[in-house]
């Protein structure tokens, strides 16, 4: 690899790709107007599998001794995190796919709309930090540092958004007068929704990590 956040920036765009397949089908999940939730399911999990070849090039082009700008187990740990939102992306799906019917109470339509938009901007702000660092790790420009962390702000305050349209869920389904089961099923919907952002958030502060001096 030229920089060792070549291919941490090529999984971060698969990562991106699996974010978009995700918006689709939970939009179409939300709606009740569409047949191809599955169709997004399998194509979010075929994205996850891409993704895995891809982390698994990455710890092959790195052996013992191999000589890189950041310490290699602080990128394997960038790694984690980053492979994490992919997680629960997928997890998000499947837990919603155990219980298609009654599926989102139609109170909490807006709701879910507005979270999944909300853990969505960490993950772009994930691909363009990779992208960012790379040119750091080339230049070492104190300017484009600076740029590298003002990033990091702004997706931990994305992921702070993202928490308050989360906690907000939660804080309606525990006042209506619904299923039990219902309310569990939400409850770790949302939760499982809201992690996509946390473990973006955790990928930035591994690059703040590593751009420190």
């Amino acid at each position: 690899m030229t920089s060792p956040f070549d291919g941490p920036q090529e999984h971060a765009e698969k990562v991106k790709e699996c974010a978009w397949a995700f918006q689709q089908a939970i939009e179409c999940h939300i709606t009740d107007q569409c047949e191809r939730f599955e169709e997004f399911r399998l194509e979010v999990d075929q994205l996850e599998s891409e993704a895995e070849s891809i982390k698994k090039r990455i710890r092959d082009h790195l052996p013992k001794g191999t000589l890189i700008p950041v310490d290699k187990f602080q990128l394997f740990r960038y790694m984690r995190e980053q492979d994490k939102v992919l997680d629960a992306i997928e997890e998000a799906l499947d837990w919603l796919s155990f219980r298609p019917e009654p599926g989102i109470p139609a109170a909490l339509e807006k709701d879910f709309f507005l979270l999944v938009d909300a853990v969505l901007d960490p993950v772009e702000e994930m691909c363009r930090l990779v992208q960012e660092a790379g040119k750091y790790f080339r230049s070492y420009s104190e300017k484009q540092r600076k740029f590298v962390k003002d990033i990091v702000h702004t997706l931990a305050r994305q992921e702070h958004e993202a928490d308050k349209v989360e906690d907000g869920i939660k804080e309606k389904l525990l006042n209506m007068k619904i299923e039990t089961t219902t309310v569990f099923h939400m409850i770790r919907l949302a939760e499982t929704i809201g992690s996509i952002a946390d473990h973006a958030e955790n990928a930035a502060d591994m690059v703040r990590s590593m751009i420190a001096r």
